[in-house]
């Protein structure tokens, strides 16, 4: 497992405040962004697998198929699983803007949720509280609206700039999270990419489309466990 400095890390994540907040425009449920798109799949008849985060999972940088979600799409149909992919990630995306969207995205059912949002909290120094209070919010919707389905939280990291007490408590609240929900927890979404110069873009903030294959094997080893359970029977 390559090990990440904090030294490299810290630059990385300082710059990914600039980067994301460029495209970080207020997200209301009356003008839901393109990119969140309802997570039906009535063509396929197939379960819906939704991806929901921030620049990260919307793949900032790098064309549609090169993002991880798309990767995940790839794995899914080379492993024989009958799934569909729905990419609802929007870069400067907070969990505040989250909270905001996440009905409309799932005016649909989903069978996997896969939850990608906090980093950007942290790196503005938003209170652990209100980080933790609107993840929560999440959840819950997603158990209201989509009971069935089965949610996959991304864990972030975030240097001690902040304060040290602060970076350690925001990397236990995904854990505890995870917990308390009884969610499948992806430990830290970056292992392996975060500050990695050749990992990313020349801006050292988005992941490269070699970055996001990596992402992809992080993520798929996670995900496919989840995804070869037997789905419950519709209206079970």
């Amino acid at each position: 497992m390559m090990k990440l400095t904090w030294t490299v890390f810290c630059g990385w994540l300082l710059l990914a405040l600039a980067g994301c907040s460029t495209n970080d425009t207020p997200t209301t449920t009356d003008a839901p962004p393109a990119a969140s798109k309802p997570a039906a799949s009535t063509a396929t008849g197939k379960p819906t697998i939704l991806f929901f985060g921030n620049s990260l999972t919307a793949g900032l940088g790098v064309e549609p198929d090169e993002a991880f979600p798309a990767l995940i799409g790839q794995k899914i149909d080379s492993a024989g699983l009958r799934y569909t992919v729905v990419n609802a990630g929007l870069s400067g995306e907070t969990t505040a803007g989250g909270r905001s969207r996440v009905g409309w995205v799932l005016r649909k059912p989903v069978a996997v949720f896969v939850l990608e949002l906090g980093g950007n909290d942290g790196l503005r120094g938003i209170p652990l509280t209100d980080t933790r209070r609107n993840l929560q919010a999440i959840i819950d919707t997603v158990r209201q609206l989509s009971p069935q389905a089965q949610i996959v939280l991304a864990g972030m990291q975030i240097p001690p700039n902040l304060g040290a007490d602060y970076a350690a408590e925001f990397k236990q609240l995904y854990g505890e999270l995870a917990q308390k929900n009884n969610l499948v927890l992806i430990p830290f979404l970056l292992e392996g990419v975060g500050g990695v110069a050749k990992l990313n873009q020349r801006d050292g903030i988005h992941p490269t489309p070699a970055g996001h294959r990596l992402l992809a094997r992080t993520v798929w080893g996670i995900l496919r466990p989840v995804l070869q359970q037997p789905q419950p029977a519709a209206g079970s």
